[in-house]
């Protein structure tokens, strides 16, 4: 594969070790091993070649396969979430959690600020919170299979839309190097969101302009 290629992917995530899958695209693997979510779309996925998307050994892998191949490699945490940092275990003061009326306790996962982590203990008015990324110091295992490029410029602004904005009920049309973009739910997104979806859709998708496209029916009143 080559930098700036759309490749349709299944994998399965395990951590080493443990053998506790915490990434699957395949619903079969996802409920024989009791790792199944029922609010989520199990299918192959769209990734960008070298896009810097996706963990950096995972993109590596990428790179050395072909389609229709399945590889299962280990992504060490340097690659994949680094190394856990003392650092980011922080003390926080009992009252910063009672001026948002929450009730601090041992794991439960909390926002301060911009940072998102997970509770390690309460003792008396200092709550330690630790915001290293849950995979931290783990060496991941892939088993990956490459199902497809994915060729058709719709199709590659479809996947870029769900990477944003998690969404996939779009319609996409390009023409004469503009991609209109449609949201078919009713779903009010950001322009944060759209601007960040256009420069990218532009960046990888050969288009020179994106626009979002709303409609608005008549609904009938009974």
């Amino acid at each position: 594969m080559q930098d700036g290629d759309f490749v349709s992917v299944d994998y399965v995530g395990r951590i080493k070790g443990t053998n506790e899958i915490f990434d699957v695209t395949i619903e079969d693997v996802a409920k024989k091993e009791n790792a199944h979510n029922p609010k989520i779309k199990y299918k192959p996925v769209t990734l960008i070649v070298g896009g810097g998307f996706i963990l950096r050994g995972l993109d590596e892998a990428l790179h050395d396969m072909k389609v229709g191949e399945r590889k299962t490699f280990e992504v060490a945490p340097e690659k994949a979430f680094g190394e856990r940092r003392d650092d980011l275990i922080k003390p926080i003061p009992a009252a910063r959690f009672k001026e948002q009326n929450i009730e601090p306790y041992p794991g439960a996962v909390v926002s301060i600020g911009e940072m998102r982590g997970r509770i390690m203990s309460v003792d008396g008015g200092r709550v330690k919170v630790d915001f290293n990324h849950p995979l931290a110091g783990k060496t991941l295992v892939y088993d990956l299979e490459v199902k497809s490029l994915v060729e058709k410029p719709e199709e590659r602004v479809k996947s870029l839309v769900f990477y944003f904005t998690g969404m996939d009920e779009v319609d996409v049309k390009v023409v004469d190097k503009t991609a209109d973009i449609s949201i078919l739910k009713d779903v009010d997104v950001v322009r944060p969101v759209k601007s960040m979806v256009a420069e990218n859709v532009m960046k990888w998708c050969g288009v020179d302009k994106a626009r979002f496209i709303e409609t608005f029916e008549h609904k009938d009143e009974k």
